[in-house]
């Protein structure tokens, strides 16, 4: 049986969320290498004529995802240079996605995480999202 990499799954959920955008009338791209670049650059860039989103993508099993301190300021940094909106959107296992703003990450001793439990409380639905 094949066993998908880590790597592989981020990127089809990136994709994934990129098709979402595009079929809701947004523009949406995906930014190949975010993360491994000496600039800061979120997984996606999103916009429609209104607003501008800059997006870190993730998938997980778990019921909290981790970020570390610096992908966390690389968002909100790009996101001030760009005047976007920072987003954290998360897919815990089989549920839908889950977007939540960087700022309400819970801030822990070496980073941030944001829990299942929290995306169900403060998180928004992608529908949601586009309405905010």
């Amino acid at each position: 049986m094949f066993k998908m990499s880590g790597k592989r799954k981020g990127i089809n959920a990136e994709r994934e969320l990129i098709h979402m955008f595009w079929s809701n009338g947004w523009s949406a791209h995906r930014i190949a290498g975010s993360g491994s670049s000496k600039y800061p650059s979120p997984d996606i860039i999103a916009a429609n004529t209104s607003r501008r989103l800059a997006i870190e993508s993730k998938v997980t099993k778990e019921q909290r995802k981790y970020f570390s301190e610096k992908d966390v300021e690389q968002l909100m940094n790009f996101s001030q240079i760009f005047g976007a909106e920072s987003w954290i959107a998360v897919k815990f296992g089989r549920n839908d996605w889950f977007f939540i703003k960087a700022e309400e990450l819970i801030k822990t001793t070496k980073g941030y995480y944001i829990s299942l439990e929290l995306a169900k409380n403060k998180g928004l639905s992608f529908n949601d999202l586009l309405k905010a």
